[in-house]
């Protein structure tokens, strides 16, 4: 069993930054892959960006290509998403989400992933 927690989200002003975290305890997180998903109020779980156990491939939703960037440390058990420029657009809970047995594959469904976390609350002002 996984447990994982998010922190780093608030408020920030459009263009800003915030790094996200997801820190994991339990299991073999190092086989993990893990994935950032975000839902905003009345919309759809929206996948983010994903990252492989080996953190040797990523893949980022069009939405946030060249603005967000997922990372990995496994000694720490934890995947950071550092989010520049953001937008109002972003403004959305924001959820880490592991899965086992992918291999090398970033997978977007979150019906992939097993194990959620709360969720961390990011806010864009205008």
């Amino acid at each position: 069993q996984v447990s994982l927690i998010e922190s780093g989200g608030g408020l920030v002003q459009t263009g800003g930054s915030l790094r996200l975290s997801c820190a994991a305890s339990g299991g073999s997180f190092s086989t993990y892959g893990v994935g950032w998903f975000r839902q905003a109020p009345e919309k759809e779980r929206q996948f983010v960006a994903g990252i492989d156990s080996g953190a040797s491939i990523t893949y980022y939703a069009d939405s946030v290509k060249g603005r967000f960037t997922i990372s990995r440390d496994n000694a720490k058990n934890t995947v950071y998403l550092q989010m520049n420029g953001l937008k109002p657009e972003d403004t959305a809970v924001y959820y880490c989400a592991a899965a086992t047995g992918l291999g090398t594959v970033v997978a977007v469904a979150h019906e992939l992933y097993t194990y959620w976390g709360q969720g961390t609350q990011v806010s864009v002002s205008t």
